[in-house]
């Protein structure tokens, strides 16, 4: 007559029947006021209704020991009292209380009521974890319920070899998990919890994610390449898990395609360039763990380059390597290499190590640079000169003597002309340049005579205007 709700009522009449132990009569009252989800993937337990009643259910399914009042009961409690401890009897050995009334009759409402999280939830308190999974499954839920529902309380309750058993026990080969492991995997990585994700990796045998993640085992944190030194046996199990991979890709390629949907795939050459790359990555950590250790080390970067970076990062190795050894001829041969492997720009790494060079005032130790350079045998004829040109900018820092000497060591008389002139030393620009070829040698004292000019140097402009 006043128009109010009757829900309120109906629950509340419904569960005074659940707690008289009514259970038929219960779900007649229950069924006028509660309605199923919208959606059953929704990532909730349902309306608070539901949870209320599933909550008493389960709270009534103990064990109930005769207290010294019993005898007051009435014949309905005692009958429920009676039912009860019967159920307690039934439970399985694992703890889990399947076939009982009580159990039932929560399953009953979750799947008139519940989402497809809360019958999974409910399967997993109970230990159930296999019917929660099939449910997952037969239902085809998004991966985020199976992550809430299965996954998460899986791991937290050290749980997760018993789930990883459940799977390979439900499908062999688990391709109807591939969609749930890999957001598992994300889920994981999300939030930085890098063992569990290594251990579910190795698991799936994702052989090629699982080297990822070792990679970041191996790099993350480090600061200095003695720390790394104490962590190669991460390269270690890259390379296992790479070989691993490749052997499989071999025997499936033999036989009709297996298919492994979900784990990452990767060409038999590149996974041979990768098992390289670790390769190099020891030679490069033995040896400059080895300069670290002692003392030889002297560059101090913020960051720590390794050859998983970018062809930037790459660049810094080589420069690394070749700096830090006891001299430069000692770590060329390994800069070398990863040169060569990468195809990186050579005169740029020079060049830099060059730069870095004339900072710390090791002159001679440029020229061995060039020596090695030549030797190398896959030098550029202009490489060496190149490689003193770029260093030229700094020369104001460079001595006189050093500065002619490194010069003097150009091969191509037109290169040594501009490096002269780059550090304003003029008359040795002219004196080379009159020794060219006539038409050749007429141009270049032009030049060095307009930049006397410009330079207030009326010794040199005269000699220059003398000559031409």
């Amino acid at each position: 007559k006043s128009g109010l709700d009757p829900g309120g009522a109906w629950h509340a009449w419904g569960m005074a029947c659940l707690k008289a132990g009514n259970l038929s009569s219960a779900r007649e009252k229950f069924n006028r006021c509660l309605k199923p989800p919208m959606d059953l993937n929704q990532l909730n337990h349902g309306s608070r209704l539901v949870q209320d009643v599933i909550q008493y259910l389960e709270s009534t399914v103990k064990p109930v020991l005769i207290a010294d009042d019993d005898y007051f009961a009435t014949l309905r409690e005692l009958e429920a009292t009676l039912r009860t401890r019967s159920l307690s009897l039934e439970m399985m050995c694992e703890g889990k209380i399947q076939h009982t009334t009580y159990y039932q009759e929560c399953l009953f409402y979750l799947h008139s009521y519940g989402t497809n999280l809360a019958i999974i939830s409910f399967y997993m308190r109970h230990d159930c974890m296999r019917e929660a999974l099939l449910h997952l499954l037969n239902k085809e839920s998004p991966s985020e319920v199976f992550i809430e529902g299965i996954f998460i309380p899986s791991y937290e309750s050290g749980k997760l070899h018993m789930l990883e058993n459940l799977l390979e026990t439900i499908d062999p080969g688990l391709e109807s998990w591939g969609a749930y492991l890999i957001a598992a995997c994300k889920y994981l990585q999300k939030k930085n919890y890098y063992h569990i994700l290594y251990e579910l990796q190795q698991f799936m045998k994702d052989h090629v994610r699982a080297a990822m993640t070792c990679i970041r085992f191996f790099t993350h944190g480090a600061k200095s390449y003695m720390e790394l030194g104490g962590k190669q046996t991460w390269l270690l199990k890259i390379k296992d898990h790479l070989k691993v991979y490749l052997q499989e890709v071999s025997r499936s390629s033999g036989r009709k395609k297996m298919a492994f949907t979900f784990r990452k795939k990767m060409s038999a050459t590149d996974v041979s360039r990768h098992i390289n790359t670790v390769d190099l990555q020891m030679e490069v950590t033995k040896f400059l763990h080895q300069c670290e250790s002692s003392g030889t080390s002297q560059m101090t970067d913020s960051s720590l380059p390794t050859l998983f970076g970018n062809n930037n990062m790459k660049m810094d190795v080589a420069c690394k390597v070749i700096l830090e050894g006891k001299n430069i001829e000692e770590g060329f041969g390994i800069a070398f290499r990863v040169l060569q492997d990468f195809q990186l720009e050579t005169t740029e790494v020079y060049s830099k190590v060059a730069k870095q060079l004339v900072k710390q005032q090791k002159y001679s130790e440029i020229r061995q640079l060039l020596k090695c350079v030549n030797e190398s045998g896959v030098a550029a004829k202009n490489d060496g000169d190149n490689i003193i040109l770029n260093c030229l900018n700094e020369f104001k820092d460079i001595p006189a003597e050093d500065l002619d000497n490194l010069i003097q060591d150009m091969d191509s008389d037109e290169n040594k002309i501009q490096a002269y002139m780059i550090c304003n030393k003029l008359r040795s620009a002219y004196l080379v340049s009159v020794r060219q070829e006539k038409a050749r040698a007429v141009q270049l004292v032009q030049h060095v005579r307009q930049l006397a000019e410009s330079s207030g140097d009326d010794v040199v402009k005269a000699i220059c205007a003398q000559w031409l």
